[in-house]
């Protein structure tokens, strides 16, 4: 058997890692509840399991996210990726039909060009030689433009690139010379042998022409087997560890474990499949309008993994869900932050208890205004006002006296605030026996959808004036202005309305396009998923958001949530709530309350 003492650095590091991956997934398994333990197990004799494959090729290989993003960052990644897995399967399938051996150690393919520098002809042998050095050009093109992007990322479209911590830069350094090393082994060792592929043969040719390519090979080849030792132990500490992990997670994913707001191995699992790309860097508002790049959420997932994690760090975000939308991998970072939150202390009580449930009356409707909708009034009348046209038997929930729906404190990590709260409106609820609960706070709205487990039917008011105008309960007249809609964070990528709120305003007036709508859409900077950001950075991250969505000073912006009125409405005085809209194009009011 072929067996050099250079190859032991390669295999001390592949064993490593193997070990570790072996250990840290069953260790992540392990920690999942029974019930997603069993989901894992099933998903694999289903159909989901090919899903899972297709969706690991297109997106952990071919990075196909980040091609719709940037494609030349795509064709980076997935050179490096996809690259080298076909080089590890073109060189294991050369070595076997050489050998004629279905079983070669590991590093057999890895140093074939060493062992049998002049093979001779086998089945497939010249075609395997053109193919190994076609791979090997196809991933020294990727390190070139990683290159690149670590020095000069304006070149690659992106704005910043991610920091890295001291594992990160040895990973990175192994990984840069990993395939110029392999070059220059296999083209020193065609130089020092007159053989090898059109690349690697030619090189050699030249090399041999000025240097001493016999004495050179087999330190070159050292130096390989040292690179792949050195970014095989780093991987698992590193940002690299995203590459194993991804895979892992998208089986979890498609198995139906999601992730929870208690910390959980699924969370984990998350947390060290971020690759930390930087495609999160230039989509955050805070990098672009408010000068802050230190808390995006690729920093935040870095400080998560190596336990640095500051509580202005996990505090300091819009919680808007443009990097979600935009993540290659799918990463929640909302929920991620969520969690972390809780885990800082914070000045207050959590004793709700003096809050009462007053004599409720019955209903059909319930109409929930929130705490937004009350700073912003003209939303709170106008809803009153088609209510009333509509001749539903409603109750207003909080004209008298507002219960908070518990999201703002879930946003700040207190949780127990919060379900003490959620517990107080359940009550109300229940009592007024209504069929339907409205909210105009998207942020209420999500609540109540998703943390309430209500039998009822919940809904924004942009789907319940759509609703009413349907069904024939409003009438409205139709009015010419330059309208633009403004999609709230929490509607739009949060609860993925997108289309209700537009269908509505067209039954008005015609609806201008905006290049910064729907998932795209720009928070408005109001955002009170945020306890540390100063005003000043706030009224920046507004300023700049209008400039990008206004192409007319004279549109009136449409937004459909009550903190997005408010914020904007102190820069842009043509600024409504959808609400709004309606109630002034009401044709006939008639009061029968």
């Amino acid at each position: 058997m072929y067996f050099d003492i250079f190859v032991i650095p390669f295999s001390a590091g592949f064993i490593f890692l193997f070990v570790f991956l072996i250990y840290t997934f069953s260790r992540w398994i392990h920690k999942l509840t029974p019930e997603n333990k069993e989901k894992l197990k099933k998903s694999f004799f289903s159909k989901r399991f090919f899903v899972s494959v297709k969706e690991i090729f297109s997106e952990c290989l071919l990075h196909r996210k980040i091609f719709k993003v940037n494609p030349l960052l795509g064709y980076m990644h997935m050179s490096l990726a996809f690259g080298w897995l076909l080089l590890i399967i073109g060189g294991n399938l050369e070595t076997r039909l050489y050998s004629q051996n279905p079983i070669n150690p590991p590093y057999y393919p890895i140093f074939f060009k060493f062992f049998d520098p002049v093979p001779g002809d086998f089945l497939f042998s010249g075609f395997f030689e053109f193919l190994m050095d076609l791979l090997l050009l196809f991933i020294l093109s990727g390190v070139f433009l990683a290159y690149i992007k670590r020095f000069r990322s304006s070149m690659l479209g992106m704005k910043k690139t991610t920091k890295l911590k001291p594992f990160d830069k040895l990973a990175l350094a192994s990984l840069w010379v990993i395939f110029p090393f392999r070059l220059l082994a296999e083209s020193f060792t065609s130089g020092a042998f007159h053989h090898g592929g059109f690349m690697t043969g030619s090189l050699g040719l030249f090399f041999a022409s000025f240097l001493p390519v016999a004495k050179l090979y087999y330190p070159a080849w050292w130096a390989y087997s040292f690179a792949l030792c050195g970014f095989f132990f780093a991987l698992p500490f590193s940002r690299y560890m995203h590459i194993p992990t991804e895979a892992l997670l998208i089986f979890m994913r498609n198995a139906g474990i999601t992730q929870s707001k208690e910390e959980n191995s699924f969370a984990e699992v998350e947390i060290n499949a971020c690759s930390r790309c930087g495609v999160c860097i230039d989509t955050c508002q805070f990098a672009s309008a408010a000068d802050i790049s230190n808390v995006q959420t690729v920093y935040f997932i870095r400080d998560v993994r190596h336990h640095s994690l500051k509580a202005e760090t996990a505090n300091n975000c819009l919680m808007c869900g443009r990097c979600d939308q935009i993540c290659p991998v799918g990463i929640d970072a909302k929920i991620l932050r969520q969690s972390e939150r809780t885990k800082f202390d914070y000045t207050g009580t959590n004793s709700l208890n003096y809050i009462s449930v007053k004599n409720i009356s019955k209903a059909d409707v319930i109409y929930f205004a929130g705490c937004m909708t009350h700073l912003t009034p003209t939303i709170k009348i106008s809803m009153e006002k088609i209510l009333k046209a509509s001749n539903e038997k409603y109750l207003f929930m909080d004209k008298d006296g507002s219960i908070c729906c518990g999201r703002p404190t879930m946003l700040a990590g207190q949780m127990d605030a919060a379900n003490q709260l959620i517990q107080k409106n359940k009550e109300i609820i229940q009592l007024s026996e209504a069929k339907v609960l409205v909210t105009s706070c998207p942020i209420c709205y999500k609540v109540f959808t998703e943390e309430y487990k209500l039998d009822i039917e919940v809904l924004h008011h942009s789907q319940y004036l759509l609703q009413l105008l349907n069904n024939g309960k409003i009438e409205v007249e139709r009015k010419e202005f330059k309208a633009i809609f403004h999609d709230p964070c929490e509607l739009g990528r949060g609860m993925n309305i997108y289309n209700e709120p537009r269908v509505l305003i067209n039954k008005i007036t015609t609806l201008e396009h905006s290049n910064f709508d729907k998932e795209n859409a720009m928070c408005c900077g109001g955002s009170i998923g945020n306890s540390v950001i100063s005003d000043e950075k706030r009224n920046s991250i507004t300023k700049n958001t209008l400039s990008k969505i206004l192409t007319d000073q004279e549109q009136t912006l449409i937004t459909a949530c009550p903190l997005c009125k408010k914020t904007f409405g102190k820069y842009h005085h043509k600024t409504e709530d959808i609400s709004q809209v309606i109630a002034s194009a009401l044709k006939k009011i008639t009061v029968t309350r």
